[in-house]
């Protein structure tokens, strides 16, 4: 009886490492998941700066909503909703927004209205 109880003894020691085992994985694989999804997109901290010119690169193009997302060299995120006055060109020629799209360098003309900014002028530098 004594070999029973034993090898009965080890059988559920090993199923509850194995359960322990699973537990801790599945917890690593949920905190992975939280962070992954707090660094996506929807997160954004976006800046707000003086009006004036700015350089540098449309990191997302929202066409459905004329948005754009421009990333500075200083790293500041400018959120930009065109308007029916934003003025898009490149090479001097005006041009529609599908010609934007993401990585785009732009040189943007904006405009602080409050808690807004206002492109005034987006120019198209390179793709």
């Amino acid at each position: 009886m004594k070999i029973r109880s034993k090898s009965m003894f080890n059988l559920n020691l090993s199923k509850m490492m194995n359960q322990m085992r699973k537990a801790v994985m599945m917890s690593i694989a949920l905190v992975f998941g939280v962070i992954m999804l707090q660094s996506c997109g929807e997160n954004k901290e976006t800046d707000l700066v003086e009006s004036g010119t700015y350089t540098g690169v449309a990191e997302e193009v929202e066409p459905e909503e004329k948005e754009i997302y421009v990333r500075t060299p200083d790293d500041k995120l400018l959120e930009l909703y065109f308007t029916d006055q934003t003025k898009l060109s490149k090479n001097g020629n005006e041009v529609s927004f599908d010609m934007l799209s993401e990585g785009t360098k732009v040189e943007v003309e904006l405009e602080k209205k409050g808690k807004r900014l206002d492109p005034i002028h987006v120019e198209i530098l390179s793709e």
